[in-house]
């Protein structure tokens, strides 16, 4: 039978945007986001193998050892897997597009500034010349030259990392997966996410007015009772990192429906 596939590009002393994401797919098999448990293991040791053979020298200790180094190294949320960003700086990537990301959007709220800044038409998608267009200003922002071939090569790469569906767009949840783990509050929401209808009831219940907005005050009770109801803790700093990343989306202080769903439902709105 034939052994397992080896890892594209590994031996590489520098990596496009699109070989980083070749090896992302190759191990994070699951496709959850992480490479963890056996996937991790794969990594490391397919990694040793491709710096022994680049001719860089490794110490011969354990195994097990040398992992759990190399995870304090590069772990920085000290969750035991690694995320895409951790992966980024243990692989030397050309012109790292995600670290830069990362330096000029990172907080929750920048990237709710940021998303509704390009979300142009409001459709709780960024469509691919959208995206094109925020990687242009990221570049800039960041003074990293670039051309047109190379701006079109990242904007594809982030399509292909992002795009689950394959509908050449991101949703909110999707294009959030660039920001580090302890900041994307969007995740504390993944066992949380609602239907349609329980969505609207809580909307409705929240929008006593029937105005189709609710303010800053009304989204920290919803916030609190969505906690309550699935029996999660959440203390008052995260709350109110919650609350102001989650108001960002607003219009003047109004939090309408839409860009609420984007947050708390399951699928975006249509």
């Amino acid at each position: 039978m034939a052994g397992p596939q080896q890892a594209p590009h590994l031996h590489l002393a520098e990596l496009t945007a699109s070989q980083f994401l070749d090896i992302w797919r190759h191990f994070d098999t699951d496709g959850n986001g992480y490479i963890e448990g056996k996937e991790l293991e794969n990594f490391f040791q397919e990694l040793e193998s491709a710096r022994k053979g680049a001719g860089v020298d490794s110490k011969k200790d354990n195994l097990g050892d040398k992992m759990k180094e190399f995870m304090h190294k590069y772990d920085k949320n000290a969750d035991g897997k690694i995320e895409m960003a951790e992966l980024a700086q243990i692989l030397p990537t050309e012109e790292n597009f995600l670290l830069c990301f990362r330096q000029h959007v990172g907080s929750s709220s920048e990237f709710m500034e940021a998303w509704r800044r390009y979300d142009t038409d409001r459709s709780g998608y960024i469509e691919a010349n959208e995206l094109k267009g925020f990687l242009s200003d990221l570049l800039k922002k960041a003074n990293r030259p670039y051309d047109e071939p190379k701006l079109q090569e990242y904007t594809q790469t982030i399509l292909r990392m992002f795009d689950m569906n394959g509908d050449g767009k991101l949703g909110l949840s999707e294009m959030s997966r660039l920001l580090p783990v302890q900041e994307n509050f969007l995740l504390k929401f993944q066992g949380m996410k609602l239907s349609s209808d329980e969505f609207n009831a809580i909307f409705a219940f929240y929008d006593k007015d029937g105005n189709g907005f609710i303010d800053e005050n009304e989204l920290d009770a919803l916030l609190k009772d969505l906690y309550e109801k699935n029996k999660k803790e959440m203390n008052i700093q995260q709350l109110t990192n919650y609350r102001k990343s989650i108001m960002n989306l607003s219009d003047g202080g109004k939090l309408y429906r839409k860009e609420l769903e984007m947050v708390l439902c399951n699928e975006p709105p249509m």
